[in-house]
């Protein structure tokens, strides 16, 4: 199947790579048929969708979107987690954070890497001050990587993220 307005679908880069980094995580991934809706979406169409610890595709969902409900999944507490259904919520600085994540988790995606997570968060209309997510990730997301920081996870001495189930 090809790519979705250009961005990196589950189909074309294969669901292997984020099963991996999902376990990782405590997160299953199920995939669901095509034309059918994506159960726990909370934008519709063909958004990943987040129920409990499980986000659910289809072949024509953004790795980007897969990557983002892993975010919030990653970037909340347990109380949090504990009633998750469909809308993951937060703050303004944890939709940061969350946003910061998913380009540093790119890099643990066998067929994505940061530049492709950037270029796709933009096609599909992501929007940042500085007009780019590249621009922002590099220039102006220090309060992003502070907040994953002090919630461990990013480690503070190499700048990388903290991969694995926590809080």
């Amino acid at each position: 199947m090809p790519d979705t307005n250009g961005v990196l679908t589950v189909d074309a880069m294969g669901v292997a790579p984020l099963r991996t980094l999902f376990a990782r995580l405590g997160l299953t991934l199920v995939r669901t048929e095509h034309g059918k809706p994506i159960p726990g979406s909370f934008w519709g169409d063909e958004e990943a969708g987040l129920i409990g610890d499980t986000i659910y595709v289809r072949g024509d969902t953004p790795v980007h979107s897969a990557m983002h409900e892993a975010g919030h999944y990653v970037c909340m507490d347990q109380t949090r987690r504990a009633g998750l259904h469909t809308n993951a919520g937060g703050t303004y600085d944890e939709e940061n954070a969350v946003c910061y994540w998913q380009i540093l988790a790119s890099a643990h995606l066998g067929g994505m890497d940061r530049e492709r997570m950037c270029a796709d968060m933009d096609r599909w209309g992501y929007t940042f001050r500085l007009g780019s997510a590249a621009a922002w990730f590099a220039e102006d997301a220090e309060d992003a990587r502070a907040w994953l920081t002090a919630a461990g996870l990013i480690d503070n001495d190499s700048g990388e993220l903290v991969i694995g189930v926590r809080r």
